[in-house]
């Protein structure tokens, strides 16, 4: 082989494989170090390009709205070339939002945790294409979307168009939940976008800088070093251990003259924080929080915030009081877009909460679309509401009985199709499923009719629980949708789903089914919280070292997670940077 043509072979490589170029580059720099190969750019090369590409009018479009974790998690596992595939969001990333705290402190730096949409949109199976705007109307009667773009008027081209779709997709997330309380809007930082993170990193800065200014009196010196966090879930206890570490290992040493006068108060209106994790895991952390110097008032409800002083009523004694601040965070729910309380309206569910959906994900009273993650809720069937149909698609012999071998015969297609029966079965630790249909002195029974099947299944639906809203949900269920979509059509000839009851044939595919894999609560001081199937429950450091791993092997891509890593490296090394940029 000659020299020329060694190269003309070498040169067509890389430009078909363009990781392969950045992988010499990289090993030729390194002299046999560390080879680092990023998940995320193995599926950035360029879409191929097929001459007999479908055409594309016959395709269904699949409108996206958002790429948090739902949208995001869709997008990354649906077979993009069975679809014309149009993603819009008013931001062009992904942000790994559980990270969030550790941004306002600098634990972390914001571009980190963010990846851009359009590296992960870019398959080799297909073409998604990404629109940059925000959804402002939701057209369900003429199945199309308005959208307006958002940038600067010296920008030529149309604010706002619409786009039509065949099925769409409304993963736009939730906005946070003031509850109309006065002043919050216009005195509290929020903490559910990047952004968010990194105007109170600025304001924290801003605070003891302020704090340090000659001609002060240690009362006003002391109003602006009061750090108060309303809403003891969460995100809310993370931000204030957090801002703890971020001031007794790095603050304390650049301003060491108003050492003594910082404060941070965390409020919850319920009786302990972290009421939705197991009771050791509360207890601990208020505890630790005691420990450390943090106040934690619970039992009090935020009445109204000002610029100066937040006004709060004590639940125990009915008190109102008033505590001067120099920074509130205001981190106590969810509540739903405007975009999306307005489709509320147009289908019939302008007295739900949330947008309702079905096990299937399906909007309630829309067809064609769906929606997943915080916008979203799904409603469980309750099976005393089928119970009736059930009996009557088990007694195959139209006996008006039901015998031991037919309820077992339509036992595993009840648990598929409500949940909430392997939960009861689990709670009653019930080990043989003949055991439901003892009568009530605990004799077995060859065969019950519908009354006394109604009676053995009564309790059942009390097992019913309404899914969290986290990253871990909505990442679930995007997967789940994406693999729905990915088998629609094979689906049709070949249901995968449980029997009809109340109709013939079986579902076309399973319900949606969430699995619970834990949840974490950093406490700081190099110390974490962990929730853990099983009813396990680890405390200490060596749960923040697990919550170190589990994070960084979550992130989107190789890119973000050596990003992260070394933010934490360098955190370890050099402190945090205090810098007000």
């Amino acid at each position: 082989m000659t020299i020329s043509s060694f190269f003309t072979r070498a040169s067509r490589a890389f430009n078909d494989h363009p990781v392969a170029s950045k992988l010499l580059v990289l090993c030729t720099l390194s002299s046999g170090g560390l080879l680092a190969y990023a998940e995320s750019q193995s599926n950035i090369g360029s879409p191929s390009v097929v001459d007999d590409k479908p055409d594309e009018s016959r395709q269904k479009r699949v409108v996206v709205l958002g790429t948090g974790w739902a949208g995001t998690s869709f997008l990354k596992y649906l077979d993009a070339s069975a679809y014309d595939v149009q993603v819009v969001s008013p931001r062009n990333y992904f942000a790994f939002t559980p990270l969030l705290p550790s941004v306002t402190c600098g634990t972390v730096e914001a571009r980190s945790i963010v990846e851009p949409v359009r590296n992960i949109i870019k398959k080799r199976n297909g073409e998604i294409k990404f629109c940059e705007a925000e959804c402002v109307k939701i057209d369900a009667t003429n199945k199309s979307v308005v959208l307006r773009a958002n940038f600067g008027t010296n920008l030529v081209g149309n604010d706002e168009f619409s786009l039509e779709y065949d099925y769409l997709i409304i993963a736009i997330g939730a906005q946070v939940n003031t509850f109309n309380t006065p002043g919050v809007k216009e005195n509290c930082h929020f903490l559910k976008e990047v952004e968010d993170a990194q105007k109170i990193r600025t304001s924290v800065i801003d605070c003891f800088e302020m704090a340090v200014l000659p001609g002060l009196s240690e009362e006003e010196r002391r109003r602006n070093l009061h750090f108060v966090v309303v809403g003891g879930g969460p995100t809310g206890v993370e931000f204030a251990a957090e801002l703890h570490d971020y001031f007794q290992e790095d603050l304390v040493k650049l301003y060491p003259m108003v050492k003594d006068l910082v404060k941070i108060t965390v409020i919850q209106s319920g009786d302990h924080i972290l009421n939705m994790f197991d009771d050791r895991i509360s207890s601990f952390a208020e505890k630790k929080f005691n420990r450390d110097g943090i106040d934690v008032q619970t039992g009090c409800r935020v009445v109204s915030v000002s610029d100066k002083e937040i006004t709060m009523k004590v639940k125990s004694k009915g008190e109102v009081c008033s505590v001067p601040h120099g920074l509130v965070v205001w981190s106590t729910g969810i509540g739903t877009r405007p975009v999306v309380s307005d489709f509320m309206k147009q289908i019939g569910q302008a007295d739900k909460r949330v947008l309702v959906t079905d096990e299937w994900l399906r909007v309630k009273g829309c067809e064609d679309v769906y929606a997943i993650g915080d916008c979203a809720s799904i409603t469980q069937r309750k099976i005393m509401e089928d119970i009736s149909a059930i009996f009557k698609a088990a007694d195959k012999d139209n006996s008006g009985t039901l015998t031991v071998g037919e309820f077992q015969d339509i036992i595993d297609d009840i648990i598929i199709r409500y949940p909430q029966m392997e939960l009861y079965l689990r709670s009653q630790h019930v080990q043989d499923l003949k055991d439901l249909l003892k009568d009530p002195e605990g004799n077995d029974r060859t065969e019950v009719n519908i009354e006394e099947f109604k009676l053995a299944l009564a309790q059942v639906d009390s097992q019913m629980k309404s899914l969290p809203a986290t990253a871990q949900v909505a990442a679930q269920q995007g997967a789940y949708l994406s693999r729905c979509f990915n088998r629609r059509e094979q689906s049709k000839e070949n249901p995968e789903g449980p029997r009809r009851f109340k109709s013939s044939g079986h579902h076309d595919f399973r319900p949606f089914r969430y699995k619970h894999f834990g949840q974490f609560a950093p406490l700081g001081g190099e110390e974490a919280a962990a929730e853990l199937p099983g009813d396990w429950v680890s405390i200490g450091h060596s749960t923040q070292w697990l919550w170190y791993s589990v994070y960084a092997s979550k992130q989107v891509s190789w890119r973000t997670r050596v990003l992260v890593v070394s933010d934490w490296t360098r955190r370890f090394i050099f402190g945090r940077d205090s810098s007000r940029i």
